[in-house]
């Protein structure tokens, strides 16, 4: 996979040399380029953004500097042959960062992310580019950062690490949270390691008893109880057929019940009346 990031801040993007990311590019895998939007600036301040039209606080991102930079990129990738292309534009304004959309980018074979700045990028770079490869405005939250540079290292990350041959193991993110499958809408749940008790507390028993069935749906269980704790509308929003037997009786324990009549409105279960929350 090969990974343009184009920012006026390149060394923000250092830690793409460390850990898992780091060791993918090292050996090959993760094929990365960090560009300077400075250098495409043609004044002697190196300006890159100017006030917005109609008026308001802040400043807006110059079209030329970014048209002009992508334009470098997209051709020095199709000469490498690097095909299919996919602009990534971090913005709070965007759909939300999902494990189902890593795994969606994770197969494309190269992206293109441009972190922006100040109150954001001029829109029509954004209209211009999509008329020619897949432009994917994404937010990893409900909250505004001073850049997109974060992101770009949070969605990489995300990205990389579900790539052939990155995680030591490659089974290692099948029981993650919202892993595809049956954990599309769960919570994974506690872990535990050596030494069996530490400080006086013990971990659970069943961990010990090496039934793997019995450990398997002990793990499901824990899921759902940090799932309807912390995330209550990921349940919320699950279709019954998800779940098992065993699924709705630890989810009726916990006060959740089928809810037929929410499905025209996304809704798929309910807390049980008179269950407090």
């Amino acid at each position: 996979m090969r990974l343009d990031v184009v920012t006026i801040f390149p060394e923000y993007l250092e830690p793409l040399n460390v850990s898992l990311v780091g060791k993918a590019r090292a050996r090959g895998q993760l094929n990365v380029h960090v560009h300077d939007l400075r250098g495409w600036t043609y004044d002697r301040h190196n300006t890159v953004d100017d006030t917005p039209y109609g008026g308001g606080p802040g400043m807006v991102m110059k079209t030329d500097p970014w048209g002009d930079a992508l334009d470098t990129v997209l051709a020095d990738g199709y000469e490498s042959g690097a095909h299919a292309p996919a602009l990534i534009v971090p913005t709070p304004s965007g759909r939300p960062f999902t494990q189902e959309l890593a795994v969606e980018l994770s197969e494309r074979p190269w992206l293109i992310f441009t972190p922006a700045r100040y109150e954001g990028i001029d829109r029509r770079v954004m209209d211009e580019y999509a008329t020619r490869l897949p432009v994917y405005e994404v937010s990893i939250g409900d909250y505004v950062l001073a850049g997109g540079e974060a992101a770009v290292l949070v969605v990489t990350e995300a990205v990389a690490r579900l790539l052939p041959g990155v995680l030591g193991n490659a089974e290692s993110h099948r029981d993650d949270s919202f892993a595809p499958g049956a954990m599309a809408n769960l919570l994974e749940g506690p872990v535990y390691t050596k030494p069996p008790v530490w400080r006086g507390r013990d971990i659970p028993e069943v961990l010990l008893s090496g039934h793997h069935g019995k450990i398997a749906r002990w793990r499901r269980d824990e899921a759902l109880k940090r799932t309807t704790a912390n995330r209550p509308d990921l349940i919320e929003r699950c279709d019954p057929k998800a779940f098992d037997k065993k699924d709705r009786e630890m989810l009726s324990i916990l006060g959740w019940e089928p809810d037929p009549a929410g499905e025209p409105y996304g809704r798929f279960w309910r807390r049980a009346e008179g269950v407090e929350e």
